[in-house]
């Protein structure tokens, strides 16, 4: 069976996100000062074949942490779709 997950990857909170600053602070400046902080991240999206869908989302978290963030400085989630 193919299960097909959604994994979001963002900066740890104390991680400085540039570019999430940068698009709040421009947001600001065209009106929309209630935008006190944005965070920036990437989604991908997986489908993975497993015989079940625990194995497959082990194959999920282990792909999450070893390839698809950097477990330094981001964090990641997964759901499955």
């Amino acid at each position: 069976m193919i299960y097909t997950f959604e994994v979001k990857i963002l900066y740890k909170d104390n991680v400085n996100d540039p570019q999430g600053q940068t698009i709040r602070e421009s947001a600001n400046r065209i009106g929309f000062e209630s935008i006190k902080n944005i965070r920036s991240g990437k989604i991908f999206m997986v489908d993975i074949e497993s015989n079940s869908e625990e194995i497959a989302k082990e194959n999920i978290k282990e792909i999450s942490d070893k390839l698809l963030s950097n477990p330094i400085i981001e964090k990641f989630s997964f759901k499955k779709l």
